[in-house]
């Protein structure tokens, strides 16, 4: 007889529930969250435990490759297909989640999620922080501007060097609004150093990287896209094909069929990290309005916004990149977007493109 566990894992304590390959209920349990606890409640039945499965979540990356050190058969199952399977409970509780894992796993119905390297999560971690800095400065920004409105004071035409200088020159006059205003400024200045330490890492990592800069020799693509791409792709030998990463990223259409009269083509499907998404739209939109250079997908591109419109073209240009980027990354090849350049001209491009990289960071 084989055994298939379910574990319904939260912050405090994680919920076990094991039944046979017969759908029986061996046990249940509930112990603390952490592979050793969790380990040594299923060590009875180690020796015939097939498979240990567990909903992606925040503490995967970190209780993953635990479980696995220490022997357990453990599966990071996909978020969306393991909410489908138990979209017909009744009653939720931690311990019914268990034992709905715990057959899912049984029939094999599910995904396995893949549980990025530590390297990964860390890159990860410093764009993610690097991003909450910048939105949190312009969240003060914005919120300057508006509350100076009542003043009859609009900001509108100034730009972020001469921010500061204009705020305090419109309300000098207001002892009690200057005050308000300096404690804002000088947050917004606090975050905006912040911020810069964290840009010019990445900046400094991505330019040490040999895939990044082979990423970055893509026109339009830049820093932030290629370690984002970089990061969320971990391993490419994941995908079987290349095309698989735009679909996997959401870039390609929904579809909607039902029998003869329904077959319905939607819009993209937005599955996937939306960080890499935006990253590779941002790209592929630099790349067809600011670069003015020949590239082929460039020109593919502007051909279709032609008879589409610019979005939809620059959205199809964003998923032609990740489809290129994850093909260059397999092959170890390099990207040849003007096929008339020679290769002394295209070092020289990226050559140039990393020194305004460097010297913006700067």
């Amino acid at each position: 007889m084989e055994y298939f566990a379910g574990l319904d894992v939260s912050v405090d304590e994680t919920a076990i529930c094991i039944v046979s390959d017969k759908g029986a209920v061996e046990m249940t349990s509930s112990v603390a969250t952490d592979p050793e606890s969790i380990a040594a409640a299923l060590a009875p039945y180690l020796s015939r435990l097939r498979r240990v499965g567990h909903e992606a979540g925040a503490l995967s990356p970190w209780l993953q490759p635990g479980l696995k050190d220490l022997g357990i058969p453990a599966i990071c199952l996909e978020t969306r297909h393991v909410r489908a399977a138990m979209a017909a409970q009744r009653n939720k509780t931690d311990a019914a989640d268990a034992l709905g894992i715990a057959h899912i796993v049984r029939t094999g119905w599910f995904r396995t999620a893949h549980v990025k390297t530590e390297t990964s999560y860390r890159m990860r971690l410093l764009l993610v922080h690097r991003r909450n800095l910048k939105r949190k400065f312009l969240d003060l920004e914005n919120a300057i501007r508006h509350s100076l409105k009542a003043f009859g004071i609009r900001l509108s035409k100034v730009g972020r060097g001469g921010f500061e200088h204009a705020v305090r020159e419109a309300v000098e006059s207001d002892a009690m609004t200057a005050g308000l205003m300096d404690c804002m400024l000088r947050a917004r200045a606090a975050l905006w150093a912040e911020y810069l330490k964290l840009h010019k890492l990445v900046v400094q990592i991505t330019l040490s990287d040999e895939l990044c800069r082979r990423f970055m020799a893509i026109p339009g693509v830049g820093p932030i896209t290629a370690l984002t791409y970089s990061t969320a792709i971990d391993n490419p030998a994941r995908f079987k094909r290349s095309r698989d990463v735009a679909a996997y990223f959401g870039l390609t259409s929904r579809r909607w069929q039902s029998g003869t009269s329904i077959d319905t083509q939607g819009r993209i499907s937005k599955a996937g990290d939306p960080d890499v998404r935006h990253a590779l739209y941002e790209a592929a939109s630099s790349m067809m309005t600011r670069f003015k250079g020949k590239d082929a997908l460039k020109s593919w591109g502007t051909k279709l916004s032609k008879s589409k419109c610019h979005r939809k073209a620059v959205t199809a240009v964003a998923r032609k990149l990740a489809v290129i980027m994850h093909a260059m990354w397999r092959d170890g090849t390099f990207y040849e977007g003007d096929p008339t350049a020679t290769k002394e001209d295209a070092a020289r491009w990226i050559a140039a493109k990393e020194k305004r990289v460097a010297r913006a960071d700067s």
